[in-house]
């Protein structure tokens, strides 16, 4: 059977609104030395929202999943710029060679490259270093994209990494906490199944949309880029 949320469970609009309560939450950074990283397609649309709300510059970190060589939509890691993350118990399972994972990983990892570039318009990278960082998705199901881009911005440096998400499974949140100063959702549903499930309306967010979000808040502080393609 299909499984919706009960009707006494939380649910969101949308991103955007989805955005607006998780800003709520984190309503207490504001006017700390902040910078709001959004993974790319959904997790920006939230993160741009929160950036909105925290009076702070939006940019973008781009962690890909790996799928497993016969079947793409099963991850078995993830990877984010300076970061990785496998599941071994998945990778024994079927038995993938470490060259077989590294092919998949080098070929992902141009990929977020080319998709941060064009997705930037031009702008050098936000540097987090000594500052606050908070990286936004639109939820947290097994973890494994989120535990990369966290690694990732571990790498460069900030003073505090915050993991912000309006959903997810508290199992995950449990195990991020390991991985960052802090973990801050709206609702964290126990049979949880898809995050897609809690939101009203969860379209896919297209390259477009997200440059433009991009470009918004970027023009907002002062450091716009190229403009926007329509």
């Amino acid at each position: 059977m299909p499984f919706w949320p009960g009707s006494s469970d939380a649910r969101f609009a949308d991103r955007r609104d989805a955005g607006r309560q998780l800003a709520a939450k984190l309503a207490h950074l504001r006017g700390a030395d902040v910078l709001v990283l959004g993974l790319p397609r959904g997790g920006v649309e939230v993160a741009y929202e929160v950036a909105k709300a925290l009076d702070a510059p939006l940019d973008v970190l781009v962690a890909r999943k790996l799928g497993a060589p016969q079947q793409p939509e099963l991850a078995i890691g993830a990877i984010a710029p300076g970061a990785s993350v496998l599941r071994s118990d998945i990778i024994d399972a079927l038995g993938i060679a470490p060259h077989e994972i590294e092919a998949i990983a080098e070929r992902e990892r141009r990929r977020a490259a080319e998709l941060e570039t064009r997705l930037r318009h031009g702008r050098r990278p936000e540097d987090p270093s000594g500052r606050t960082a908070i990286v936004v998705d639109d939820g947290l199901a097994t973890g494994a994209t989120a535990t990369a881009a966290v690694r990732s911005v571990r790498t460069r440096g900030p003073a505090r990494v915050v993991l912000a998400v309006p959903v997810a499974a508290p199992e995950s949140v449990r195990d991020l906490r390991r991985e960052v100063d802090e973990v801050v959702t709206v609702i964290a549903p126990h049979d949880m199944r898809a995050v897609g499930l809690w939101y009203e309306l969860f379209p896919q967010v297209s390259d477009e949309e997200v440059e433009a979000m991009l470009d918004e808040r970027a023009a907002a502080r002062g450091t716009p880029g190229q403009p926007a393609r329509r």
